[in-house]
């Protein structure tokens, strides 16, 4: 049985303050976007698993395929063992939730090929013990999440029509770095986003006018640490862009615009480029 688990972007994030719990809550729209990997499981004498495409710099045992499929085998002991394979086209480390949509996916293969019956609200809570932008891709539609990024609550919200361009300069950013970086940020009160409005209210002006409004607070310590990360941002505004920004903790950065442009000047750098229409 094979699925193809697709990438998000975040459409503003605000880190609002930290959790007793060493979490921090957080207000961001989940996009889903067709940019997806192939995940296949078939049935194997002993678990096993293989990768091809862009490269995977973790541990099979930290791979989020694998304990996915060990968390369900906590509960469903007589899960047989099964041969996963991967092939990555979502770049890690990159804010576009590829290993979470793995995971996420691997739970909803199981559940299906296996027929475990599982709910889609028990679905959500497994993915959450995977990570906390997991359960959206089960959900995998326009969601406003709030909490740690579980609590989602699906909109009216679409960007069909606009040209989104995703430019990764295949710079890996570490997402407990990231937020490390937000600490003096979020202690001072000095989200971006704080203007009287939420992220889900912004939204529902004009695209054109998110520039003024709309920011995702890991972008201040990022673009200080890789100027270059910041300088796509820039370019992008220049090729004319109604709104970029960078997604989760980078380094993707994506820009909506009403008609497909040449991305020649990010190819020749070598960056991981893709066009969704």
């Amino acid at each position: 049985m094979i699925s193809f688990p697709n990438c998000k972007i975040n459409i503003g994030l605000q880190v609002l303050n930290k959790r007793d719990d060493g979490y921090h809550n957080i207000e961001t729209v989940f996009y889903p976007l067709p940019i997806k990997d192939a995940l296949e499981i078939i049935p194997s004498s002993a678990i096993e698993f293989t990768a091809t495409g862009l490269p995977i710099d973790i541990s099979i045992e930290d791979n989020l395929c694998i304990k996915a499929y060990h968390l369900l085998k906590k509960d469903f002991p007589k899960i047989p063992f099964v041969k996963i394979h991967l092939h990555k086209a979502i770049p890690m480390g990159a804010g576009l939730g590829g290993g979470s949509a793995d995971a996420a996916f691997m739970l909803m293969l199981l559940n299906d090929k296996l027929k475990l019956n599982i709910t889609t609200a028990k679905l959500i809570a497994y993915a959450l013990q995977i990570g906390s932008d997991c359960p959206f891709f089960i959900i995998n539609k326009p969601c406003i999440a709030t909490g740690r990024g579980e609590n989602l609550k699906e909109i009216n919200f679409t960007l069909a029509g606009y040209k989104i361009i995703l430019i990764n300069p295949r710079i890996h950013i570490n997402t407990g770095w990231a937020f490390s970086q937000l600490a003096k940020q979020i202690h001072d009160g000095n989200s971006k986003n704080a203007l009287g409005n939420s992220i889900n209210k912004i939204i529902e002006q004009p695209v054109d006018s998110w520039k003024s409004l709309l920011v995702n607070d890991f972008e201040t310590p990022v673009f200080t640490a890789y100027p270059q990360i910041k300088e796509i941002k820039e370019t992008l505004y220049k090729m004319g862009a109604l709104y970029a920004a960078m997604s989760g903790s980078g380094s993707t950065v994506y820009g909506i615009f009403n008609s497909t442009i040449d991305t020649t000047i990010f190819e020749k750098q070598n960056y991981f480029i893709k066009t969704v229409n």
